[in-house]
C-alpha cells in the first residue's frame, strides 16, 4: 500500500511541519514512514515541498518519485511540483493561491488559507486546514490519529485553534 505525496507553497507556509505531522501519525498506526524537505535559501517566501512515503513494507530510498498526492499552496508551487504526479493521481489546491489550475484531470480545489484566515483569524493554520483536507482525500490515517498527533506537535496554547482548522479542512472536501 505504497502511496507518495508531495506538499508544496512557499517558506512560512508550513508544508514540512503538515508532513511530519502526517508521518508521525502514520507511524503512530503502525505504518512506515520517511519524510523529507527541501526549500529555498531565503527563510520565508521561497519554494518550499516536504514529501512523504507511507507504506505497510519497509522503505528503503526515502525519494518520492511519482508522487500520488501532490498538494500546492502556491500557483508557484502547483506550476514546479505537479508534473511527475502519478496519472491517477490527485492535485490539491489552495483555490485562491492557486488561480490557475495546472492541465491534470483529478484536481481538488479547497480555499485552504481563506478557511483559516476567515475562521481562525490567522494564515498561520492554513497548513493544519490542508492537512486536514489531506487525511480525508488519501484516508491514509485515521482522523483520530492525525488529531493527537497535531496536538502533540504544536504549542499546547494553540492545540483548539489546530483541531478548528484540522475539522474544517476534512470537513470542506465532499
Amino acid at each position: 500500500m505504497r502511496k507518495q505525496l508531495r506538499l508544496s507553497g512557499s517558506g512560512g507556509q508550513g508544508v514540512i511541519t503538515a508532513a511530519i505531522i502526517l508521518a508521525e501519525a502514520a507511524v503512530s498506526e503502525g505504518k512506515n514512514a520517511v519524510q523529507s524537505q527541501s526549500y529555498g535559501p531565503e527563510a520565508r517566501g521561497g519554494a518550499s515541498k516536504s514529501e512523504v512515503i507511507i507504506d505497510d513494507d519497509k522503505i528503503y530510498h526515502p525519494h518520492v518519485k511519482t508522487p500520488d498526492f501532490v498538494l500546492a499552496m502556491t500557483q508557484k508551487a502547483a506550476d514546479k511540483y505537479f508534473h511527475d504526479l502519478n496519472p491517477n493521481g490527485t492535485l490539491i489546491l489552495d483555490d485562491d493561491l492557486v488561480p490557475t489550475s495546472p492541465d491534470f484531470k483529478n484536481i481538488i480545489r479547497v480555499p485552504i488559507t481563506k478557511l483559516a484566515v476567515e475562521r481562525l483569524g490567522k494564515a498561520l493554520f492554513a497548513n493544519i486546514v490542508a492537512l486536514g483536507v489531506i487525511v480525508k482525500v488519501t484516508r491514509l490515517v485515521d482522523f483520530e490519529t492525525i488529531k493527537k498527533s497535531v496536538a502533540n506537535r504544536v504549542p499546547p496554547h494553540t492545540v483548539e485553534q489546530n483541531m478548528t482548522a484540522l475539522q474544517l479542512g476534512y470537513d470542506s472536501v465532499q
